[in-house]
């Protein structure tokens, strides 16, 4: 479309239709409409310009109309130019509506600022109103003193001198009140005309920048009222309650019982401590200068913190029934996550290394009838004591597997124990009775030799006989339990701050510190607040057994939960709080405590300590070691079974242990110290690969227990001396002494006993008694070298540095021979 003069282009804004509408000009006068599209140009006629009223219909004249546009596309074309004439309509109503929002919000906030500036300028005025009036109060204070100062000297003179002329009339009270005002008026007014305008440091008695506070305001008060009475007035005493923390700044003591910071600073220099207003004194010192001071002592401590986790007592009106949460103990290889797979139809065993449970799964089951149970699944090997003595605390019912085929065994005796200690319920699930040499009631006896009597030998505990593989017995087991949590009546207040254990935690590589939480009162809600032992956070995700996102768990629910700072311990208690600042405060609270807990435990206080723990250490030989687990339960499992590996000459460091990959810091810290790093089901990232390469240091992967701890010893035997044994093989006795030349002394022998070698040691013994030990240089059998000499035959032989021999000594021969030592 080629330009005509004078035609002018208007962009019409919007359309659906990718594309601009443009509107052409020629001497004022519509003529076509030009339609850009992203591929081609097409000219539009305007709309009537067949009729010279504009009235043409979209089948206008065809001769006005371009070439090849049908009439279906005409109206499509004048369609698509109304609507975006239309849409532009719009967005100018729509423009208007937001400039006019905008008029009105920056009318309402300089009307906020109005209101703001008034506020403070009648604030303003107020203070110096006030100030005024105290000003008033104080000099008519002061001329009522000098009045009533004036009056008694006129008529009571007080010396009996002469006056050695005659006085001049004294002017009146009333003449010199007139005076002073005058003057005091006019004053105001020179002082006001340079000063300008009142502020509130002037207002309030401040000199320069320097403002007085209230305090000084009501002392001055004070000395002008006892000024005005005609003397001192002692002021009644304010006893308060201090709090006394363990220590305390000074000037925050002299705070807390509104003191003078200087008479406080001078009562201490009066005990002999010379200190200042920003030391810090203890807490027994501070309450002997409470008590000189007036006023009463009231004790507390840092752990004061912990008093926003309230314990809330709840009423049996807000209790509702909740699940029973159990858990599964025994011996390893007894069959627990197998049994509790049958129980929830699933194959955590499968993906568990080594066939064997190493971490507490945490599992909710629904039966057939309809009732919700919580599983605690916990390992059964012998490194993980701590981990089943958890499982024991959160729960309400220990089901303790034993095998038909295996009766009880040594974790089988400490899971006893540990539910015995936690005072729960047991129940006896008599395992792997499908397998042909199963004997359920040795089982059954063996338990009576622990005080554990089922019911068939007529005791209380139930006992139930299952089979993981077949079924067998499976609903009897439920059944029991049922029947066991009904007895118990369990119930929790879900309508209260959630409070729970953490079973399980880790450092997930995508999702961070993850804790593995039950529930054990309360609700715990996505976005609460909380503090968990040393570490505290806000709920960011809870994610059920399932692996699926719930927005809140309520009394016996596990959930894993993000959105930590840090990775808790397992075994820690989850509390949630009102603000992040509590939280935060009683985090830092428990991990100063637990860091000053940990210096005092390895530190020595006196200098024999030191100088005795430094001695000790000198004689023992350091395995020094690196471990990284996958889980914090599984990290202090094995960090306890290393502290057990040693013995008085050698012992294994764990230098550092936690959860997560092996990171390029861990390789760092063991080159530095010259330790292996050991992972657990965790591997190195590239860049620790990388470096461990470079700098030879050793990455060993592990994913069963017994294998870490057998390595382990094993390095660790290496680090003991081999032990010398000594074996006696003969006895020689002197019968002369000869001197050979270049030679020296040469004993002539009669082997007695055993045999003499020439490779052996030897002992000189005179009258039983040793005077020397060494090595032969020469064994001879008459003229001749030898190897040795046997028993009942003669020889010569000479000590190597040693000379003084006689007859009737008596050589001892004997041979060493190093064992190999191992730990136990």
């Amino acid at each position: 479309m080629s330009d005509n003069d004078g035609k002018k282009t208007l962009g019409l804004r919007g359309g659906a239709r990718p594309g601009n509408v443009k509107q052409s000009f020629s001497h004022g006068r519509t003529k076509n409409v030009v339609v850009e599209t992203k591929r081609k140009r097409v000219v539009v006629p305007k709309p009537g310009a067949g009729k010279p009223g504009g009235g043409a219909t979209p089948s206008g004249d065809p001769s006005r109309r371009p070439a090849g546009i049908s009439d279906a596309e005409m109206a499509r074309r004048m369609k698509a130019l109304q609507a975006a004439k239309a849409r532009e309509a719009e967005e100018a109503a729509a423009r208007e509506a937001a400039e006019k929002a905008r008029e009105e919000e920056r009318a309402r906030r300089r009307a906020e600022q109005e209101a703001k500036e008034r506020e403070q300028r009648e604030a303003e005025e107020r203070a110096k109103a006030k100030a005024e009036e105290e000003e008033r109060k104080r000099k008519e204070a002061e001329d009522a003193a000098k009045r009533a100062a004036a009056t008694p000297a006129s008529e009571e003179p007080k010396t009996a001198r002469a006056p050695a002329s005659k006085p001049a009339p004294a002017a009146t009270p009333r003449k010199q009140d007139r005076e002073r005002e005058q003057r005091g008026r006019g004053k105001g007014r020179d002082d006001n005309r340079r000063s300008g305008k009142l502020t509130l440091g002037q207002a309030t008695g401040g000199e320069g920048n320097r403002q007085r506070s209230m305090a000084s305001m009501k002392r001055k008060q004070e000395r002008a009222r006892q000024k005005a009475m005609g003397g001192p007035v002692e002021r009644e005493k304010v006893i308060r309650d201090v709090q006394l923390p363990e220590a305390i700044v000074v000037s925050e003591l002299a705070n807390r019982m509104a003191e003078r910071v200087a008479d406080v600073v001078k009562s201490l220099m009066n005990m002999g401590m010379m200190v200042t207003q920003n030391q810090t004194i203890d807490a027994d010192t501070a309450e002997l200068i409470i008590e000189e001071f007036g006023h009463k002592v009231t004790r507390v401590s840092d752990s004061d913190v912990e008093d926003v986790i309230k314990e809330v007592e709840d009423s049996d009106d807000d209790l509702q029934p909740r699940p029973p949460v159990i858990t599964i103990m025994g011996h390893v290889d007894h069959g627990k996550t197998s049994l509790l797979d049958a129980i929830r139809d699933a194959r955590v065993v499968a993906g568990e290394a080594g066939g064997i449970t190493q971490h507490i799964g945490a599992y909710q089951v629904k039966t057939d009838g309809g009732t919700t149970l919580t599983f605690l699944d916990t390992p059964g090997h012998a490194a993980f004591t701590s981990m089943r003595s958890r499982g024991a605390q959160v729960t309400d019912i220990v089901v303790l597997v034993v095998a038909a085929d295996d009766a009880v065994m040594p974790q089988t005796i400490e899971a006893i124990n540990h539910a015995k200690a936690a005072g729960v319920p047991m129940i006896v699930a008599i395992n792997k009775v499908d397998k042909p040499d199963a004997n359920p009631d040795k089982v059954r006896t063996d338990l009576l030799q622990h005080e554990v009597i089922v019911e068939k030998m007529s005791g209380e505990v139930q006992d139930v006989e299952v089979s993981a593989i077949t079924g067998q017995g499976l609903d009897e087991l439920l059944e029991a339990i049922a029947l066991q949590a009904e007895i118990l009546e369990l119930k929790a207040n879900p309508d209260r701050a959630a409070q729970g254990a953490v079973i399980e935690a880790q450092l997930d590589v995508g999702r961070g510190p993850v804790a593995t939480v039950l529930v054990q009162t309360g609700t715990l809600r996505q976005g609460d607040i909380f503090v968990v032992g040393e570490q505290y956070g806000k709920v960011r995700a809870l994610i059920n057994d399932k692996g699926e996102r719930v927005k809140e768990a309520g009394p016996s629910v596990p959930v894993e939960v993000l959105g930590l700072n840090g990775t808790p311990e397992a075994g820690d208690v989850l509390n949630v709080t009102e603000t992040e600042a509590q939280a935060r405060e009683i985090a830092e609270y428990r991990e100063q405590a637990a860091k000053d807990k940990r210096a005092a435990a390895g530190a020595a206080t006196t200098l024999e300590q030191l100088m005795q723990k430094a001695k000790e250490d000198e004689n023992v030989t350091e395995l020094p070691i690196l471990m990284k687990a996958d889980v914090q339960g599984s990290a202090e499992a094995i960090v306890q079974a290393m502290e057990k590996i040693g013995n008085d000459e050698v012992r294994v460091r764990v230098l550092h242990s936690g959860v997560g990959a092996i990171t390029e810091t861990d390789v760092g810290l063991a080159e530095a110290s010259g330790a292996p790093i050991f992972g657990f089901n965790v591997r190195a990232n590239a860049s620790a690969r990388n470096t461990a390469n470079q700098k030879g240091v050793e990455i060993r992967y592990y994913s069963v227990i017994y294998d870490l701890v057998d390595d382990v010893k094993a390095a660790a035997s290496g680090l003991l001396s081999a032990e010398i044994r000594e074996k006696f093989i003969g006895y020689a006795e002197i019968r002369e002494v000869f001197k050979v030349t270049g030679v020296g002394k040469v004993a002539g022998c009669l082997v007695t006993e055993g045999v003499a070698r020439r490779s052996a040691g030897v002992r000189l013994l005179r009258d039983n008694v040793v005077i020397h030990e060494g090595t032969l240089k020469t064994l001879k059998r008459f003229k001749d070298e030898v190897a040795e000499v046997q028993s009942g035959q003669e020889c010569g032989m000479a000590f190597e540095n040693y000379d003084d021999i006689r007859a009737g000594d008596v050589i001892e021969i004997f041979e060493r021979e190093e064992v190999t030592r191992t730990l136990d």
